[in-house]
């Protein structure tokens, strides 16, 4: 009888012991399967190589930024012309061409604090409406490089308006009056929505 006690025992331990081995089995399965949803990204060698490619990209735009700040010091005489009012100055612009003018009024009171000249930003914006049509919404970098020609020379004109200022129209034969150069005309501005 104890050696039918000791193989019964034997048998439940045995038991138990599948048992419990099973389980922990599911257990890490499940854990495994957690852990892969929980979004936990495991290691992957395509970021390793983008990595020195985002640095090399962050270094370029850094200096990029630096000579666009260098240039404006040499061109631009007085505090427009400091690194503070060209950056604070060229994002106001930027913000007002998107009509974002809570952010911008924020921006222009820093702007102020550094004592920066508000005509400028007044100068540069108006610049900023004579290129309207040549501005693309959807490339950010034409409305950067048109804001920082802007800072640069507030007084620039597009291309079409330069080139047809610069060729005076020959008079006619039978007119002896000068024509009024013309103007150009400012961007035009959205129509209001009917009201409903």
């Amino acid at each position: 009888m104890r050696q039918r006690v000791f193989e019964l025992r034997n048998a439940v331990l045995r038991q138990l012991a599948a048992t419990l081995a099973v389980s922990s089995l599911l257990v890490m399965v499940g854990l495994g399967a957690a852990s892969a949803q929980s979004g936990t990204p495991a290691p992957d060698q395509s970021k390793a190589a983008a990595q020195p490619a985002d640095a090399a990209k962050d270094a370029a735009q850094n200096q990029r930024r630096t000579d666009e700040f260098a240039e404006a010091a040499q061109v631009i005489n007085g505090p427009a012309g400091n690194p503070e009012c060209v950056w604070l100055g060229r994002r106001v612009v930027r913000l007002m061409w998107r009509d974002d003018l809570d952010t911008a009024f924020r921006h222009l009171d820093l702007y102020d604090r550094f004592g920066c000249p508000g005509g400028h930003i007044q100068a540069a914006f108006r610049c900023l409406t004579r290129f309207g049509g040549q501005i693309d919404p959807k490339v950010a970098e034409t409305l950067d490089s048109r804001v920082h020609a802007c800072w640069i020379n507030p007084a620039s004109q597009p291309q079409q308006a330069a080139a047809a200022a610069s060729q005076p129209a020959a008079p006619a034969a039978g007119n002896s009056q000068p024509q009024p150069a013309a103007s150009p005309s400012p961007a035009a501005s959205p129509s209001p929505a009917p009201p409903k």
